[in-house]
């Protein structure tokens, strides 16, 4: 059996920037809860994870190297997500 998939070597110094920048964007999403924004708190932190979950599917989950199909499957699903809570605000907002 032959095992034709090219393997990809990511450097520490990449990993420890993007380790550096989830935790950074931890910290940030502990302090927009000690910031008054109102009703934009929690749209604040929505935010801030969901660019924490895409670093994390595109460098530790090796999205990044993967075929452009699953990249496309992937964002479709994200959009989804998006959609359903922007949904749920615009109910949430209107009722």
């Amino acid at each position: 059996m032959e095992n034709n998939e090219k393997h990809h070597i990511v450097s520490y110094r990449s990993y420890f920037v993007i380790l550096l920048l989830l935790l950074l964007f931890t910290f940030m999403s502990i302090a927009i809860t000690q910031i008054e924004l109102g009703s934009y708190n929690v749209a604040g932190a929505l935010l801030l994870a969901t660019i924490k979950s895409g670093l994390v599917l595109y460098f530790f989950m090796h999205l990044k190297f993967d075929k452009p199909y699953l990249k496309l499957m992937v964002g479709f699903v994200m959009a989804v997500f998006i959609a359903v809570i922007v949904i749920t605000f615009f109910d949430y907002y209107y009722r």
